[in-house]
């Protein structure tokens, strides 16, 4: 595999003088959340909290190169369904199914990253960093771990005490068109561009051959396979899932170098080898064609839009009346 190995020095992750224009640029587009979020929230009371994230998040990513793809796809996830509030890591109860057992989130992985996060964090500073907070720092993180933009993360959410897992129905599907994306995320305040943008999470990353194998075989009366697959690619697919696949851990990685945060991804979508049909669908779409066109030949804009975009959905759904919980997975 391209590109296999992800850098983990801090040394990667130094401010350029463009990173610092570019994060000017984000406060000016942003609009500010309703709740008070700030990137100097914990400055007093938790001032070593982004640096105990960050080496949890990398010791962890070390560990296990799964990692950063799983937290960057669990903040999508928890920000998509009643706002940025930790509900996803909630455990489901004797009476009342969590988030995190609905159907699309089964897959969803590497919460104990986030336990052992936390924990560090209530022993330095008890009571004070939301669960919330700690994904919205851990995606971030992973990021810039994986050799794609460093922002500065808006801080002072707090924790939501509902998580119901037949709400996740409401999360965007890799079979989507683009219609029903550009109308899924519309619905929580962002844009076409947002859509693209963030649709470029899926450089970092793998894909069983569940979310995509119904694009191979017999798609349709008309094509055996979906049309909009490049030939050779299909074929490779189709050798990797074929129709009575019995492989469970058989897939795909969602572009060629998918430890590597890069626009990769986009180009791979304008030559028909984007891996779901939601992200084929974006290049068929005359609404986000040139978009996705713009960020395949300029990797420092898609890294400056994702950035905006990424600060945008950290600001979903946000509370102020909630809780900081003191373990993730249940409520104080």
């Amino acid at each position: 595999m391209a590109k296999s190995s992800i850098s983990f020095s801090q040394n990667n992750m130094t401010i350029s003088v463009s990173a610092i224009v570019a994060f000017i640029l984000i406060l000016n587009l942003v609009p500010s959340s309703k709740a008070a979020l700030s990137p100097h929230y914990y400055d007093q009371t938790c001032p070593q909290a982004e640096n105990i994230i960050f080496q949890t998040i990398r010791n962890a990513s070390i560990y296990d190169p799964k990692v950063p793809a799983r937290l960057l796809r669990m903040f999508f996830h928890d920000c998509f369904i009643r706002g940025c509030d930790a509900s996803l890591l909630l455990d489901s109860t004797t009476g009342s199914k969590a988030e995190k057992d609905g159907p699309p989130n089964i897959s969803v992985r590497s919460f104990y990253v986030i336990d052992d996060a936390k924990l560090k964090l209530e022993k330095a500073c008890p009571h004070t960093v939301s669960c919330a907070d700690v994904i919205a720092i851990a995606a971030r993180d992973v990021v810039a771990m994986s050799k794609g933009p460093w922002w500065n993360v808006l801080k002072g959410r707090k924790d939501g005490r509902v998580s119901l897992a037949n709400e996740t129905i409401n999360l965007p599907s890799p079979f989507s068109n683009t219609s029903t994306l550009i109308q899924s995320f519309g619905k929580r305040g962002l844009g076409v561009k947002d859509l693209v943008a963030l649709s470029g999470a899926h450089t970092l990353g793998f894909s069983h051959c569940s979310s995509f194998s119904a694009r191979l075989h017999n798609f349709s009366t008309a094509h055996f396979s979906d049309p909009s697959i490049e030939s050779e690619f299909a074929m490779n697919l189709k050798k990797k899932c074929p129709i009575h696949n019995k492989d469970h851990n058989a897939g795909e990685f969602l572009d060629s170098t998918s430890s590597t945060f890069d626009n990769e991804y986009y180009k791979r979508i304008t030559m028909g080898k984007g891996v779901f049909g939601s992200d084929q669908a974006l290049y068929g779409d005359d609404r986000t064609k040139s978009i996705v066109d713009s960020f395949a030949k300029d990797e420092k804009l898609f890294f400056r839009e994702f950035a905006i975009s990424m600060v945008k959905l950290g600001n979903v759904g946000v509370i102020e009346n909630g809780e900081v919980r003191v373990k993730c997975s249940i409520v104080n």
